[in-house]
């Protein structure tokens, strides 16, 4: 028996089959082999076509198919995690209308700000818990505006995950996790924000019928069978964002609980037991994938920009040159603790949530050109990134969510001893780092929702813990100086 997860990103999709009793994956494989083409018609734009989802998730599943030799109709379950905030717009025909506006697009700014104001912040965050901002409501705005034509042809908005769910089982439907994301979710009325559709002049008819994020959502049509070399008939049964979906695959669904990542961008996403929000709205507040009506479950993230960009522009400017990040890291580490005055603010990477949407860029303090050399700078810049992250958790405690134990996957900053000790240090909390990955956390998310799992424990019983990192009694006050140092420095920055 045997469940089947994809992770719709916007660089890649990627494919992995599960052994459900085992819960060991059998088999996995990812597509395009270089990053995935995405549309830049002007400056600030970015766009993907839906087929070329589809397309890509066609070559993964035949790669773990044919790697696997297993029957398709031992394959139980079907689970998607996708790329969140994204704008795919369908006709009657279930066709798209033009291509999926994605959620590094930012032509929805000025519509999400401007609804701020007009509907007013209290009223924005007591029901949707976050400005309109540059979400998928917001992007649908621009197309109104500026493509009215084709608004008038639209039957029905999806997120890239009920897309790719409607091409596997011809079903057009979504999740209040979805709409959450989407800013389409009234949190104070229990149902879709009806005062934001008003507002953006959309009709309630293009919101697709809204399924629980567990249960069978759809069945595998015989069209999609044929063109996947699947069996007909196979529930797709979760579905949910790729940060929410990440927290599940590190089994992080209760208050509390903190799931992180740090590739490209850095994320710390934890779950909250109540309805809450930053009256500054700097972290964003979604459903999280066990969140109903009755039981309060909210993914709460924070998101920094200059996380892995900048420790990869670090060891391309500053690292002694042809060294890989583990010597980097040596280096790195040759420092001491607060990189001995040197301070890195590592907003570098455009504007940034966590600063009220302002773009301070990069900025080195401190440096003395008599006692600092590379390592200093390279211990400061990961200090720096930890640092980010730790503002943004007080913010996320200030919110009423403690912060004790942080998940994370065992891959790309986290693969740094000197990060992993810095963020353990700096925060207090205990790291565990795990093995695994959004396409296999979707994989066993589809177990829950096919009733093979009786819950997430069960599902994640055999999630892999690979190590533990325990604060450091004895650094704990330096690293708490040199936060307050960089601190102090960003505020001037500010």
């Amino acid at each position: 028996m045997y469940l089947l997860g994809y992770d719709i990103g916007s660089s890649s999709v990627k494919a992995s089959l599960v052994n459900a009793e085992t819960g060991k994956t059998v088999a996995s494989d990812f597509y395009p082999k270089t990053e995935a083409e995405i549309i830049a018609v002007k400056a600030g734009w970015a766009e993907q076509r839906p087929q070329q989802w589809w397309d890509c998730l066609k070559h993964a599943t035949a790669s773990i198919m044919a790697g696997s030799g297993i029957d398709p109709k031992e394959i139980k379950a079907i689970g998607i995690s996708y790329q969140m905030h994204g704008l795919v717009l369908v006709d009657k025909d279930k066709q798209p209308l033009r291509p999926a506006i994605i959620w590094c697009d930012s032509r929805g700014v000025p519509y999400g700000e401007k609804a701020f104001g007009a509907l007013g912040e209290e009223k924005c965050l007591s029901h949707i818990l976050n400005s309109p901002g540059n979400f998928t409501a917001t992007k649908l705005a621009w197309v109104k505006e500026n493509e009215p034509e084709l608004f008038e042809k639209i039957y029905k908005i999806m997120l890239p995950g009920d897309y790719v769910a409607m091409r596997l089982t011809d079903r057009i439907c979504t999740t209040v996790s979805g709409l959450s994301e989407m800013m389409l979710w009234d949190f104070k009325e229990g149902k879709v924000a009806d005062f934001l559709l008003e507002y953006f002049g959309y009709d309630a008819d293009i919101i697709p019928e809204i399924v629980p994020t567990f249960s069978v959502q759809g069945l595998v049509s015989a069209e999609a069978a044929a063109e996947l070399g699947l069996a007909e008939g196979i529930p797709v049964s979760y579905r949910a964002g790729d940060q929410p979906n990440n927290a599940l695959s590190l089994n992080v669904f209760n208050p509390g609980e903190i799931a992180s990542t740090a590739g490209t961008s850095g994320v710390v996403y934890g779950v909250l037991g109540e309805v809450n929000y930053d009256l500054k709205s700097r972290v964003n507040t979604f459903a999280h994938v066990n969140h109903t009506n009755d039981r309060t479950r909210l993914g709460v993230l924070l998101c920094i920009n200059g996380t892995g960009i900048l420790n990869s522009w670090s060891k391309r400017t500053v690292a002694p040159e042809g060294i890989g990040y583990a010597e980097m890291n040596d280096v790195a580490a040759q420092a001491p603790i607060g990189a001995a005055g040197v301070s890195v603010i590592p907003f570098g990477n455009g504007a940034e949530r966590v600063l009220q949407n302002k773009e301070v860029n990069c900025s080195i303090h401190g440096v003395n050109f008599l006692t600092h050399n590379k390592s200093h700078l390279l211990r400061a810049a990961q200090e720096g990134i930890v640092f980010s992250f730790m503002y943004g958790m007080e913010i996320m405690e200030q919110m009423g969510m403690p912060i004790n134990k942080i998940h994370a996957g065992h891959a790309n900053m986290f693969l740094s001893p000197l990060f992993r000790n810095t963020l353990a240090g700096v925060s207090g909390a205990t790291i565990e780092l795990y093995d695994t990955d959004g396409s296999v956390g979707a994989a066993k998310g589809a177990g829950m929702g096919a009733g093979i799992y009786k819950d997430n424990n069960e599902a994640f019983a055999s999630l892999e813990k690979i190590e533990v990192i325990e604060p450091v009694a004895a650094d704990r006050q330096a690293y708490v100086e040199a936060y307050a140092l960089w601190k102090e420095r960003l505020m001037r920055e500010l």
